[in-house]
């Protein structure tokens, strides 16, 4: 009996033992330190770097900013020559991000259904009306249809560039990121319009059918994927 006590003493010891060492790899490591940049941030609009420029939907639900009316999205510019050119491009861009993130969402919707074979069918001649429309044009009316996206936040970084530090040239440079938000019900609208004006660039009743079961509930599936559900 005092035997059995012993062995099961230390195969809870072992468990534990086994049980930390996991937790212990798969934990997040702060590797800030060891990463190389091509550059040095001289100057910016706050001494911390937002949140929001990597996840904005995560962002506005820890700030519980009104996520059940408003979508958010962030946006970050390349480097420009100076902070006024970077923050322009930051703001006349927002619709265009959207519109791009929406198409990328639809295309990758219509690649990966199935039903028999893919909705859109790189072989099939009767879906190249539609193919051609997704891929040039969807983009652009997408766009026109969002309405209403509005800056909420900006942040901006000065950054000097060097060739000590893997930069190809010398220079100063500016970034501009910006927190912009949009009507859900808006949101939702352009999407299904984008899903609509899809299924009728299909030629024949089969494909349509298809096109448009694969599009069923786009809306609400895009906000699950901004999400991480699906």
């Amino acid at each position: 009996m005092k035997l059995m006590s012993i062995m099961l003493v230390l195969s809870l010891v072992v468990s534990t033992a086994c049980s930390s060492k996991k937790k212990k790899e798969v934990a997040d490591v702060d590797n800030s330190a060891t990463i190389k940049r091509d550059f040095e941030v001289r100057d910016a609009s706050s001494n911390t770097r937002p949140g929001w420029i990597e996840d904005a939907e995560v962002y506005a639900e820890q700030e519980n900013m009104d996520v059940k009316k408003y979508r958010y999205f962030s946006f970050e510019t390349e480097p420009k020559v100076n902070r006024e050119i970077a923050c322009n491009l930051a703001k006349a861009n927002v619709r265009a991000d959207i519109a791009g993130e929406i198409t990328t969402f639809i295309q990758k919707s219509l690649g990966a259904s199935q039903e028999g074979q893919a909705a859109i069918d790189a072989n099939n001649p009767k879906t190249a009306p539609m193919r051609e429309f997704v891929e040039n044009t969807l983009a652009e009316r997408v766009q026109a249809l969002i309405n209403g996206a509005a800056v909420v936040k900006t942040y901006w970084e000065k950054r000097n560039y060097t060739k000590a530090l893997g930069a190809k040239k010398d220079y100063i440079g500016f970034t501009c990121a910006s927190l912009i938000r949009m009507e859900a019900e808006r949101l939702a609208a352009a999407v299904d319009k984008a899903s609509e004006d899809i299924v009728e660039k299909a030629d024949d009743p089969e494909t349509k059918a298809n096109v448009k079961k694969a599009l069923e509930n786009l809306s609400q599936e895009f906000v699950k994927a901004r999400h991480g559900e699906v």
